[in-house]
Formats: C-alpha cells, sequence, structure tokens
C-alpha cells in the first residue's frame, strides 16, 4: 500500500482531507486541540462538547496568572547582610540604599546589588622604577582601604578597584621619581611612605569613588640584582654608622653627667675653702685686735707668752729627744715621742715592767754606769781599729 493513497490510509499526520497535500494545520486548531486534552484532565467538558475550549481557557488562564504573581511576589524577597548595604536600582537608575535586613522588592522593577563596607581590602603594587637620581630601584608597596559610599563606589567610575590600582601605581611613580635611590632603600622608606599615602588621597578625592584608604605599607624596595651586593655594603656602612652615632651619644650622655658632677662638687669645695680661709683671716684679725691692747700695756709679758705659744705648737708637731750629759762622755737618750706612742701599751703591762723615768735614781744612775760604759768601750774599739 503506498503511502497516503487516497482512500486508503487515514493515518494522516497532518489529516488532510481528500487526499490531497495541504500543508501543517492551522495554529488554532492545535491550540484548541491542546486545551480540549488539558480540559479533560482538569475536570472540564469532553471535547467535542461545545462550549468546552472557552471554559477551559479562562479558568486555566486565572491559574496560570496567580501562580505568576505568587512567585514574583515571593522572590522579591531578599537578605542584605550585616558588612553590607545595598544599592536600589529602579527600571536602571538609582533609586536609594537599604540598610542590613530582609526586605522586599519589586521583580522586574528593582534590582539590588549588595556592596560590603566593612572588609578592608588590599591592593598590591610592585615595579622597577627611576629615581631623581637616575638609579633604577624595584618597589613593592601595598594599600588597604574600604568602602564608605556604596552609591559613589559603583557609579562615579567604571571600576573603583581598577581606578585606585592605576592611581596608586601613579602615586608610587610619582614620590620614587621625586627622591634619591638612598632616601628609598634606607633613610628615607617611611617619608616615601607618607608622601605616597598623601598623593593617593589627592588623585582619588577628585573622581569620588566612595574609597577611604587605612593605610600604606610600604614592604620592600631593593636595586636592580646586578648591583644589589654594592648596595648591600652601602646599607651595612649606613647601618654602622647609625649604630656608631647611637653609642657615642649614649657614651656622651652616660659621661656628661658625671663630669658636671664632678665639677660642680669643685665648685662647692672651692666656694667651702674660700669661706675657710676668710673665715681664719678673719678669726686672725680679730685675735691681733684683741691682743694688741694687751702688748701695748705689758709687752714683755706678752712677748714671752707669744713665744711660749708659738714654741709649744712647733714642738707639738715634732719628734721630741731628751739628751742628758753628766759631765763627762757619758750620754742618756730617751726618744719621748716614742715612749709616749708605747705609753698606752704599757698600761696593760706587768706593774713589775717599769720604763726608764719610772725607775728609781738608784737603778737610773746603775742604768747610766753601764751606758756609759758601754759607750766608751765603743769609743775604745773604735780609736783601736
Amino acid at each position: 500500500m503506498a503511502w497516503n493513497e487516497p482512500g486508503k490510509n487515514d493515518n494522516d499526520p497532518w489529516k488532510n482531507k481528500g487526499g490531497r497535500d495541504q500543508g501543517p494545520p492551522d495554529l488554532d486548531e492545535l491550540l484548541k486541540d491542546l486545551g480540549n486534552k488539558f480540559g479533560g484532565i482538569f475536570g472540564g467538558n469532553k471535547p467535542g462538547k461545545s462550549g468546552g475550549g472557552k471554559s477551559f481557557s479562562s479558568f486555566g488562564a486565572g491559574i496560570i496568572i496567580a501562580i505568576a504573581v505568587v512567585v514574583w511576589a515571593v522572590g522579591g524577597f531578599y537578605t542584605i547582610k550585616e558588612a553590607e548595604r545595598g544599592v536600589v536600582l529602579q527600571f536602571g537608575e538609582f533609586n536609594g540604599l537599604v540598610e542590613p535586613g530582609i526586605h522586599w522588592q519589586p521583580t522586574f522593577v528593582q534590582k539590588v546589588i549588595p556592596v560590603d563596607v566593612q572588609t578592608t581590602r588590599n591592593l598590591p603594587a610592585s615595579g622597577f622604577m627611576l629615581t631623581e637620581d637616575e638609579n633604577v630601584v624595584r618597589v613593592e608597596m601595598q594599600v588597604q582601604y574600604r568602602i564608605v559610599d556604596a552609591r559613589n563606589y559603583l557609579f562615579s567610575v567604571t571600576n573603583a578597584d581598577g581606578s585606585l590600582e592605576h592611581a596608586f601605581d601613579s602615586a608610587i611613580r610619582y614620590v620614587v621619581g621625586h627622591s634619591k635611590m638612598d632616601e628609598v632603600l634606607t633613610s628615607g622608606r617611611e617619608q616615601v611612605r607618607q608622601s605616597v599615602w598623601a598623593e593617593l588621597e589627592k588623585v582619588i578625592d577628585a573622581y569620588n569613588m566612595g574609597l577611604l584608604i587605612s593605610d600604606v605599607n610600604f614592604k620592600d624596595a631593593r636595586p636592580p640584582e646586578q648591583v644589589k651586593d654594592a648596595f648591600d655594603d652601602a646599607i651595612a656602612a649606613k647601618e654602622d654608622e647609625e649604630r656608631f652615632v647611637l653609642e657615642a651619644e649614649a657614651y656622651a650622655l652616660s659621661v656628661e653627667p658625671e663630669a658636671r658632677g664632678r665639677a660642680k662638687r669643685l665648685e662647692q669645695d672651692a666656694i667651702a675653702y674660700k669661706q675657710q680661709i676668710v673665715l681664719a683671716a678673719e678669726g686672725e684679725v680679730a685675735k691681733f685686735e684683741k691682743l694688741l691692747p694687751e702688748y701695748k700695756s705689758a709687752p714683755e709679758v706678752t712677748r714671752q707668752r707669744l713665744y711660749l705659744t708659738t714654741m709649744e705648737k712647733v714642738y707639738s708637731n715634732t719628734s721630741k729627744v731628751m739628751v742628758d750629759v753628766d759631765g763627762g762622755n757619758n750620754m742618756m737618750y730617751l726618744p719621748l715621742d716614742k715612749i709616749m706612742q708605747q705609753q698606752p701599751q704599757r698600761n696593760y703591762s706587768s706593774a713589775t715592767q717599769l720604763s726608764p723615768l719610772q725607775q728609781n735614781p738608784l737603778q737610773r744612775s746603775k742604768n747610766s754606769t753601764v751606758n756609759s760604759s758601754s759607750n766608751r768601750t765603743d769609743r775604745f774599739n773604735k780609736g783601736g781599729n
């Protein structure tokens, strides 16, 4: 049997009548057939009965619309986190900001973009840069920032993070280009960091990007590898110089107070000596003024008293020796100064041990005779020799 032979095959998928090729069926008829089938499923009129398709279309459309409204309403709820702020757009235009919490928006009418305004972000920058003295250094820095205005962050510039990156790189190159290499590598690092911070803030303020610079960190600065060893030696020498200066300052701080103390003590000693001499001189003058009337009244007595007083002072500070010559060559030698020094020790000795002065005259005479004979024997022996 041939396919679609007239009068013999009723299984034509396009339901062509009369066996003629009339093309695809009408779209309205296809939708009507689908409506009849779904109407049977939802309990509507049976297919083929009059008015069934029209009633199902109204009922099904209402259900679909109701479901769509519920989905649209439920889908409008959203949550803004504690660290975020929501930027509301209505038909693509800025409409306001929302605080953290649960909110609702009409879907397809408004759009909310959450922006983190509490997290601190890091942005590194590095590269080889030319200094003022025409040297090349590699500088690595890092900027820390956070968002303070969500609207300006999103709409003031196309890409706030990218703009900040370009501005940061430009600020570093500007500051390094106006600094000497030694300053960047050694002593001027803090000044370079502060200058880069100030220059970066000046650049981004003009764009009003809604960003706040928290800190700028100077991570590293080093010369090219070809001259790294020479600069390491220079840096070490600079550090040694600073260390020596600090040690010298510490030594000066330790020595200077001692020198000032000694100078102050010498000054006080000089003042005390001056006062002592002045008072002694005033005492001598007062003493002389009191002695002068007595000398005028009795010159001989006063002169003799002054002489005795003077001799007493002189002999009190000298060693004294008493010599007794008994008319011949006999001589008795008494070292009175040593006797006086030994006198306190002899007070603790036995009472039978007497000094030559404490012996009786007979004993002293015997000792004198023995000493005289001994002296004569010595002189005789010397003369015989």
